[in-house]
């Protein structure tokens, strides 16, 4: 039984009582609940057994017996209480098995609770750690959608009982792990950090650890407690670990450091070191100016003016965070904010049909994404009548200064690549970015097309094929760059 009890814990423990018996065993709680059960027998009926196991087990709890026997025309059932600790909470072990009951099986049963009732309660404190471990998780989960929806305060209230302070400012790391080792990779980035580390598993990308890492004098000391070096020395220690790590950016902008970090975990997966750091450039929302934010407020409006007709109907609120979601993780938003992919694609609907767009093209998407990216820019000046949402004043902003230089800075480095590079990144952008119809159009194969995009994701160093993907941004810089021209 103590062997049993150290290899297979409890299950293989009822399984034994159960072949003994030819029977049913289980273990339930004092009300009749039946925990964990085992049939030994194919041809007994354990619906019927678990039923007077549970009469027996209310019995045995009204009359707080030591122990309990209940019998019918046909079985009997044997109750014995396992020890009464915390950890197994008034459990019993119940025995069900057809008369006439095998010789010795009352005291083969009384051998089994003391082991059983030892691997109960190690497997119930187990249950308990994971379901904290869960509920952790699941908390800095939260906290994580909500600096990526700007919902700053409610985040610092709801970190107030996890551990480590929300940092700021901060650089924002994307490890890649290989399968099954996020946790161990997790407790490494714990002490390379010296525990001043926001870690959180992500939503979206099952081999993918979000780093939130202080960007203050200490953190960037060079050393391994340092923010600077924590994407090398994680990626030193472990094998197959990719690291990408963004720029400093106040807590406000997690956001967008942490499409910072995704871009340079793209350019990373081709590199020796396997970390790189996103390169120093300018956000589109940022050389906006005056005249993007009037545009993004007017585009926006309904959106942000939106009522629900009903109580459970999402709000203004729910629908931005909804369209934000889908725009950077397309289909996998289903997973980051745990909603079905018919409400998914509910709301995006409504979101269409309120901004007079179509979400299923890649400029209305751009225009969108850039629209809330200038709303969450709160230090832009937004003075002056608002015009109304038309192409016309997208491309009013697209004409601006600030942009043309970004839209240029953007597109400088394909001409390194020549031509063809250019030419398969309208095509792409043109089809909607979409593979087999860029393929087509562009006479090569679709594994062709996706290596083509591939080494131009290592060219811009910014990601291409996975979301959050850079086509926005190129597709409002060649706008732009054609507006000029």
């Amino acid at each position: 039984m103590y062997r049993l009890a150290r290899t297979g814990g409890s299950p293989e423990l009822l399984r034994r009582l159960a072949q003994r018996a030819e029977g049913w065993a289980g273990i339930l709680d004092g009300g009749g609940t039946v925990l964990q059960a085992v049939a030994g027998n194919a041809r007994w009926p354990g619906h019927e057994a678990a039923g007077l196991a549970a009469r027996a087990a209310r019995e045995l709890t009204a009359r707080s017996a030591g122990s309990y026997a209940l019998d019918t025309d046909e079985c009997s059932a044997l109750l014995l209480p396992l020890d009464r600790t915390p950890e197994t909470d008034g459990a019993v072990l119940a025995l069900v098995a057809p008369k006439p009951l095998p010789g010795g099986l009352s005291t083969l049963m009384a051998d089994a609770v003391m082991p059983l009732a030892l691997s109960w309660a190690s497997e119930s404190l187990e249950r308990k750690r994971r379901r904290v471990d869960l509920a952790e998780s699941r908390g800095r989960e939260a906290v994580l959608h909500l600096l990526m929806t700007g919902q700053l305060s409610i985040a610092h209230q709801v970190a107030g009982a996890l551990r480590p302070k929300l940092p700021d400012p901060v650089r924002v790391c994307v490890v890649e792990c290989s399968g099954g080792q996020r946790d161990e990779v997790a407790r490494i980035c714990t002490d390379v950090s010296g525990g001043r580390t926001w870690i959180v598993r992500c939503p979206v990308y099952a081999r993918h650890l979000i780093l939130i890492v202080p960007a203050d004098g200490e953190a960037e000391a060079e050393g391994p407690e340092g923010g600077r070096a924590l994407g090398p020395a994680v990626a030193g220690l472990v094998d197959d670990c990719v690291v990408g790590v963004s720029e400093e950016v106040r807590l406000p902008d997690t956001a967008t450091a942490y499409q910072q970090a995704f871009h340079a975990l793209a350019v990373a997966r081709g590199l020796p070191g396997r970390h790189a750091r996103f390169g120093a450039a300018p956000e589109p929302a940022l050389v906006a100016g005056a005249v993007g934010a009037r545009w993004a407020d007017a585009l926006l409006a309904p959106l942000l003016a939106h009522l629900p007709r009903r109580s459970q109907d999402p709000g203004s609120q729910e629908l931005s965070a909804t369209v934000a979601s889908w725009l950077a993780f397309s289909s996998h938003a289903t997973q980051h904010l745990k909603i079905h992919r018919n409400t998914l694609a509910a709301r995006l609907k409504l979101v269409g049909e309120l901004l007079g767009l179509d979400l299923n093209r890649v400029s209305d998407q751009a225009a969108v994404d850039l629209a809330l990216r200038i709303r969450a820019t709160p230090a832009l000046h937004r003075s002056g009548p608002a015009g109304p949402a038309t192409p016309e004043d997208l491309d009013t902003v697209l004409r601006a200064p600030g942009v043309q230089d970004w839209a240029v800075q953007q597109l400088r480095i394909l001409a390194q690549a020549g031509p063809m590079a250019e030419e398969t990144l309208r095509t792409w952008l043109r089809c909607e970015a979409q593979l087999s119809p860029t393929a087509a159009e562009l006479g090569i194969s679709v594994p062709g097309a996706r290596k083509r995009l591939t080494r131009l994701e290592a060219l811009l160093c910014r990601s291409l094929l996975q979301t959050p993907s850079a086509r926005y941004d190129l597709w409002l810089a060649f706008r732009a760059v054609d507006l000029a021209a």
